[in-house]
C-alpha cells in the first residue's frame, strides 16, 4: 500500500445491504472506491454492535483495494491480533478507549497492519502529537461514533492543526462522519484525504443499480479536489 496525499474515497459498509455484503463491497470498488471501511462497534465504547473477526475475515474475500478497520471497541489490545488475521490492511484504534495508545499503535504495527488512532470530537489533536511516527492514518472522527447518518460536526481547525503536526510525515488523514460534496472541499483544504462516507456514496442505489454509487463518490471525489485546485 503506497503512501500518497490524494483523495481517496472510503465507503463505509455501515450503510450497505447487511443481507448482501460481498457483493455491496464489488459493487461500490467497480463504481470507484479506493478503500472500504469497516466499522466495529461493540456495544460499550459505542452505543451499538456491528461485527468481529470472523465478519471481517467474510468481507476480506470481496476486498480488492484497502481494508480500512475501524475498532471502536474497548478494550483494544486482546483483538488486535484477531482482526489483522481477518485481513484487516489498516486497523485504527481509538486514542479514548483505553490508557495505552501508544502500545496499541506498536501492537498493530506488530500484527502486521497499518496503524490507526482516531479522535473523538471532543478529543484535541494535541493529543496525538507524541504518536505521530508510531502512526499511518490519524481518523478525526466528525460525528459521535456509535451510529451512521449523524448531523456532521465541524472538525475544519483540528484538521488543520493535524496537517501542521504531522509535517513530512507519511500520515493519512481520514475523516469520519457525514462527509457529503458540500463537507468535503473545506476538509480537504484543511489537509484530509481520506474521506469515509456510509449514507452519503450507498444513497440512492442497490447492488442491482449500483450506477448511483458511482456518481456519489465521483461527487465527493470532485467536490473535495475542487478544493486542492
Amino acid at each position: 500500500m503506497d503512501f500518497d496525499r490524494s483523495i481517496k474515497i472510503a465507503p463505509s459498509i455501515l450503510s450497505a445491504d447487511f443481507a448482501d455484503f460481498g457483493r455491496e463491497i464489488r459493487a461500490v470498488e467497480d463504481q470507484g472506491a479506493d478503500w472500504v471501511h469497516v466499522d466495529v462497534m461493540d456495544g460499550h465504547f459505542v452505543p451499538n454492535i456491528t461485527f468481529g473477526p470472523p465478519a471481517v475475515a467474510a468481507f476480506r474475500k470481496h476486498v480488492r483495494t484497502v481494508m480500512d478497520v475501524h475498532l471502536m471497541i474497548a478494550p483494544v489490545d486482546p483483538y488486535i491480533d484477531a482482526f489483522a488475521r481477518a485481513g484487516a490492511d489498516i486497523i485504527t484504534a481509538h486514542v479514548e478507549a483505553g490508557p495505552h495508545i501508544h502500545r496499541t499503535l506498536q501492537a498493530i504495527r506488530g500484527a502486521g497492519a497499518k496503524a490507526g488512532v482516531a479522535l473523538n470530537p471532543g478529543t484535541p489533536a494535541e493529543s496525538v502529537e507524541h504518536l505521530l511516527d508510531l502512526a499511518d492514518l490519524v481518523c478525526v472522527m466528525t460525528v459521535n461514533p456509535g451510529f451512521g447518518g449523524q448531523k456532521f460536526i465541524d472538525m475544519t481547525d483540528k484538521v488543520r492543526r493535524l496537517r501542521a503536526m504531522i509535517g513530512d510525515r507519511p500520515v493519512h488523514i481520514e475523516i469520519d462522519g457525514g462527509v457529503d460534496p458540500t463537507t468535503a472541499p473545506a476538509l480537504a483544504r484543511a489537509g484530509a484525504d481520506v474521506l469515509v462516507a456510509g449514507s452519503a456514496v450507498f444513497r440512492g442505489g442497490s447492488v442491482s443499480n449500483s450506477a448511483p454509487y458511482g456518481e456519489n463518490i465521483a461527487a465527493i471525489r470532485a467536490a473535495a479536489e475542487s478544493a486542492l485546485k
